[in-house]
């Protein structure tokens, strides 16, 4: 079965880094866009970051700039790396994959959700 698995969660001070990890398992990984989502607390879920299943990247404008996001096929392991963060950051993380090879924003376009990693980021 379909399992994600993200790590890399933390507390971390306002300016600092943190790399997410999402590991994949129980389909192709190569063959699909993975995306990473967040929800802080008392707000709706909003799209980070996604790859294409060709390795081209797009991002969330709130994050261009700070927010890197790669993937190891051979690992079948999707990455956030998260620099300069701030308090705004702040949130449940999650990984998801996308239906198909292609981008999408939409959290309604992605078909298995990992179990969420928490991102404190303290002023």
């Amino acid at each position: 079965q379909v399992q994600l698995v993200e790590s890399g969660g933390g507390l971390v001070q306002a300016g600092g880094s943190l790399r997410l990890s999402c590991a994949a398992s129980g389909f192709t990984f190569s063959n699909y866009a993975m995306g990473w989502f967040r929800q802080a607390p008392g707000k709706e879920g909003e799209f980070v970051a996604i790859i294409s299943a060709g390795g081209i990247p797009d991002f969330a404008d709130s994050v261009k700039g700070r927010f890197t996001i790669s993937r190891d096929n051979a690992k079948n392991t999707v990455y956030l790396q998260m620099n300069s963060l701030t308090p705004d950051d702040t949130a449940v993380y999650y990984c998801a994959r996308r239906r198909s090879r292609s981008y999408s924003y939409a959290q309604g376009e992605y078909d298995y959700w990992g179990q969420g990693t928490q991102v404190t980021v303290s002023s």
